[in-house]
This record gives C-alpha cells, sequence and structure tokens, in this order.
C-alpha cells in the first residue's frame, strides 16, 4: 500500500475528474469535460427541472459520501446507451430501469474515486447506492466534513458531483 499522502484540494478534484471522464467514455460513450469549481450553492440550474440524484458512501480511513445530480434527459439518454434500448422500450419499462442506470453510474464514478484514495493510502470500502428522483432538491453539507463540488459536461448535459468527506 502507498504512504498516505494529504488529500488536497488537487487531489480531490484530480482524482473524480478522472473518475468522470472514465465512467462517461466507458459506460455512456460521451466525452465528460470538466467544467467549473462551484460553492456550496451548486444546484441553482437544477431547482426547476426534474433530476436524479445518486449516492454512495465511503467508509474507512477517509469516512465520506459523493452525490451526482443527473438530468432526467441525460439518464433518458445514458439508458439507451447502456441498456440498448429505444426511448420508447426504456419509457415503458419505467422509473426502475432510469434507477438501475443512476445506481449504476454513481456505483462505478464513486467506486473509480474510492480505488485512487485507496492507492494514495487512504483505503475504504463503498456503501450501497441511494437513487432520488425529482425536482426542486438539494444537498445539506455533512457536519465537520471537507466539501467539493464539480461540474462536468456530459454530452450537453452538466453533471454535478458533490463530495464530502472527513479523515483521520
Amino acid at each position: 500500500m502507498a504512504i498516505a499522502q494529504p488529500i488536497s484540494d488537487t487531489l480531490v478534484q484530480d482524482l473524480i475528474i478522472r473518475a468522470v471522464r472514465n465512467v462517461c467514455t466507458r459506460m455512456l460513450k460521451c466525452e465528460a469535460s470538466f467544467v467549473e469549481r462551484s460553492a456550496v450553492a451548486a444546484y441553482a440550474g437544477f431547482k426547476d427541472k426534474l433530476h436524479f440524484f445518486g449516492s454512495v458512501g465511503f467508509v474507512g480511513h477517509v469516512d465520506g459520501i459523493i452525490y451526482l445530480c443527473i438530468p432526467d434527459d441525460f439518464v433518458q439518454q445514458a439508458a439507451g446507451r447502456m441498456l440498448g434500448m429505444s426511448q420508447a422500450e426504456i419509457q415503458m419499462s419505467g422509473d426502475s430501469v432510469l434507477k438501475d442506470v443512476v445506481g449504476e453510474i454513481t456505483n462505478m464514478t464513486v467506486g473509480g474515486f474510492k480505488n485512487a484514495l485507496c492507492d494514495t493510502g487512504f483505503p475504504c470500502k463503498l456503501t450501497l447506492p441511494t437513487i432520488v428522483r425529482g425536482d426542486h432538491l438539494s444537498v445539506s453539507g455533512l457536519k465537520n466534513s471537507e466539501r467539493h463540488i464539480f461540474h462536468f459536461d456530459c454530452g450537453g448535459h452538466r453533471l454535478v458531483t458533490d463530495i464530502q468527506m472527513r479523515h483521520e
């Protein structure tokens, strides 16, 4: 195992950019571009439209949770790409297919981030994903945690990652 280095803002940013790009390229067959790091009030553009929040926690030498905020229309497209289904087939299948897709995207993204944390000397394990769909949703900060919010453009859609963590 590598010797633990401090978890700098730059390291967190590098790890999440790599994780999001890998998932978008491999699973969704689209490019993900890092747009910006933002302040706590990161969800203003999502308040008035349907979107999904996927979250997966991690526990160990680092404890935390990562939320992915993904627009509903992007999830519809992602489901088609991942499952090889038409939009009509996705709509006939109902919300459970979309929630499964968000769960998989979230799991793979947070798993990539977590694996990279482990490689830098911070071993941890993942929790099960939680998926919520709605509008006017936002995330509150965890007490005593560092918060890192990043925006990405994925095929013309805005994806937000909200990382909240604390370490020994």
